[in-house]
């Protein structure tokens, strides 16, 4: 697999499962790299996340195409001693490995950054955690909403008082961790370039997590005092709140000091700047219940197309609260290339969702489906030097398996 693109020739193997390693794999491929995905014979369990409540049902395994586009298959049983002539043909092959197996059975794999640095002292070898390599829970093992959301203080601080944590949106943390691997090869590689020698990068659902609560966890190592939970009828600032449109429509309002006296015109609500309520800080604060209900009836009483004429003809700060089956309509998405098709996957899933970044007078390569289970088997063995007889002779010893499996299902 060649293309002409900024990592046109890199070779990555991605021995990782679910969704924050493999989607790091995801970004290097949209620029280029050829990547091979590795799964068990029993494949990698996110190929039936379509199925799994309480993720939406689909026909299509969208999770996995979102997760292993533009990736070769192979179906290889690490567990057995016969996949070791293929483990280390594919470490000397690779630029970059990718894993997420938690330490104690990378052990047992023989996965572990130690084991395959002696083939490949250029490796770039990247890893995922839940909590980090040290530490009394470095071997739980972590999903996003337990290591990211819940671990991290991120599910503490998504709510209003008085409600009970919530229960986020699939993969969310995966794919922001996914982000932060990816920046880790390549600064990796950027090293590599330098000094010529490989690197051991890694990150955790954890540390992510914690990164993306900053701002709160900052103040905490602070000492900072901390206002109660988000009250929308009493928030700590009604200028900073959630409103509702006379649609339904809720949408979020960031008026900054500048904007105030703009706003109260626009809204036909001048009077509120000379209110005594709203004018002494100190009465503000006593009356943020009072100001709240006025916004409120007043925001309920037109459709939030007015109101969206209103914000954005003053350059206020706001947004209309979508669902999914709205986001995909929003016209920003295809305007710049954040939804491009993606060709194989079925006529129910003709599109999907590009990595978030992208490089001015740079193409990323056309997104195609997933890999089969084992599809590209027989094509990589032949790649790593292995002849006809040796490969099948790793099929019916079951090292290999679905090799003749020729559709993403």
């Amino acid at each position: 697999m060649t293309t002409d693109n900024i990592f046109s020739g890199l070779k990555v193997v991605d021995f990782s499962s679910f969704v924050a390693a493999p989607s790091a794999a995801v970004i290097l491929g949209d620029f280029g790299a050829d990547v091979i995905k590795v799964e068990p014979p029993s494949g990698d369990l996110w190929r039936l996340g379509n199925h799994a409540p309480p993720q939406p049902y689909a026909k299509e395994p969208y999770q996995w195409h979102l997760a292993n586009r533009n990736k070769r298959g192979m179906a290889l049983d690490l567990k057995s001693p016969d996949a070791q002539p293929i483990l280390e043909r594919l470490v000397k092959w690779a630029d970059v490995l990718i894993v997420n197996t938690p330490h104690p059975a990378r052990k047992k794999l023989r996965l572990e950054y130690e084991d395959v640095l002696q083939w490949n002292p250029r490796l770039i070898y990247a890893d995922v955690t839940g909590f980090g390599d040290n530490g009394p829970d470095a071997d739980l093992p972590g999903f996003d909403i337990t290591s990211y959301w819940a671990r991290s203080g991120l599910l503490s601080m998504t709510r209003d008082a008085g409600a009970s944590p919530t229960w986020p949106v699939g993969g969310s943390g995966d794919n922001a961790t996914a982000v932060g691997l990816y920046s880790a090869i390549v600064t990796a590689l950027y090293r590599r370039e330098r000094t010529g020698e490989g690197s051991h990068v890694t990150t955790s659902l954890l540390a992510e997590g914690v990164w993306s609560a900053s701002v709160s966890i900052q103040a905490a190592l602070g000492g900072a005092k901390f206002y109660a939970p988000h009250d929308r009828k009493n928030p700590a600032n009604a200028a900073q709140n959630v409103y509702r449109a006379a649609d339904g429509t809720w949408f979020v309002l960031i008026i900054t000091p500048d904007k105030f006296q703009a706003v109260a015109q626009a809204i036909g609500r001048a009077d509120l700047l000379a209110d005594a309520r709203f004018t002494d800080p100190k009465k503000l604060a006593e009356n943020r219940p009072q100001l709240t209900a006025i916004l409120d009836e007043l925001f309920g009483a037109q459709p939030m197309s007015h109101w969206y004429g209103v914000f954005s003809g003053l350059h206020v700060t706001f947004g209309a609260v979508r669902g999914p089956e709205e986001v995909i309509n929003d016209p920003q998405l295809r305007a710049n290339d954040i939804v491009v098709p993606l060709e194989g996957a079925g006529d129910n899933l003709a599109f999907t969702i590009s990595s978030p970044m992208q490089v001015k007078g740079v193409a990323k390569v056309p997104a195609r489906r997933a890999p089969g289970l084992g599809e590209h088997n027989e094509e990589i063995l032949r790649e790593l030097g292995f002849d006809p007889e040796q490969s099948n002779g790793f099929v019916t010893s079951g090292v290999v398996a679905g090799r003749r499996e020729a559709a993403a299902k």
